[in-house]
């Protein structure tokens, strides 16, 4: 379910953020709400560092293991990140979170299959992805690397 008004995504966001988020309630929209949320309000978190250490002391709260073959994910985290960042800039500022959500949940970005139209499956399935920055394999982002 996609948060509908700007109080839920700040909910959602505050509640990753001290690691009470509920770990069903981390689905596919909720991690673009709470990017959406970071790129809007707290960007210094959205560093690619900062958001690893973020992501993994909310897996080992919630129970999930960060090893090479689960848990945090850099490449997918960077190229989510980069593509909220491109909707949410994309909208003026006035715009509400809720209302950019609602337009990436509707874009193909709403698929959860999105990133296999930029890298192979075993590109993005390999230890290496999940560890470091892998460039897309198959068709470059439409978004800018906004972290350098």
């Amino acid at each position: 379910m996609t948060p509908s008004e700007d109080h839920s995504i700040e909910r959602l966001a505050l509640a990753f953020l001290d690691r009470s988020l509920p770990r069903p309630e981390w689905t596919h929209a909720s991690h673009f709400a709470v990017a959406l949320w970071l790129l809007r309000h707290r960007p210094a978190l959205t560093a690619p560092e900062e958001i690893r250490r973020l992501i993994m002391g909310y897996n080992e709260a919630t129970g999930t293991a960060n090893t090479e073959t689960g848990g945090y994910h850099h490449t997918i985290t960077l190229a989510s990140l980069r593509a909220a960042a491109g909707v949410l800039y994309g909208h003026g500022a006035d715009v509400p979170l809720h209302g950019v959500l609602q337009a990436l949940m509707l874009s193909p970005l709403g698929r959860r299959e999105w990133l296999l139209s930029h890298w192979r499956q075993v590109t993005l399935s390999s230890v290496r992805a999940r560890q470091i920055w892998v460039e897309p394999d198959l068709a470059p982002l439409p978004y800018p690397d906004a972290f350098g």
